[in-house]
């Protein structure tokens, strides 16, 4: 989500509310959730963890409130994107109290999609 914002600001075609929804929502998540690279500067690193994701864990309910904002954005851009719930999304190779980063399970492994 993060990504694909930064792609459409980078490019300039967030109107003026729009980017101002998008500063503060990162200004609030700057100070509300922990960067995982400020912790361990590999975990996002290409060759020791390619195709690393990060996901909210359901409990941490307002980080998840923030999303919805973006994904109306992402969508009135015509840029797709999808909300999805898993009770397994990969190897953990970070965690705090509101994320988790992981390896994503290979295509085609089983995932268990949570209820």
């Amino acid at each position: 989500m993060f990504a694909l914002m930064n792609g459409l600001a980078a490019d300039g075609r967030l109107t003026p509310e729009q980017e101002s929804f998008r500063r503060s929502s990162y200004d609030w998540y700057d100070a509300n959730l922990t960067n995982p690279s400020h912790v361990d500067p590999t975990v996002y690193d290409r060759d020791r963890h390619p195709g690393a994701e990060a996901w909210f864990k359901a409990s941490a309910e307002a980080h998840l409130a923030q999303v919805a904002g973006h994904l109306e954005i992402l969508a009135l851009h015509g840029v797709g994107c999808e909300t999805r719930h898993c009770a397994d999304p990969g190897t953990v190779v970070y965690e705090d109290q509101h994320q988790v980063v992981v390896l994503p399970h290979p295509p085609g492994a089983l995932s268990r999609p949570r209820p």
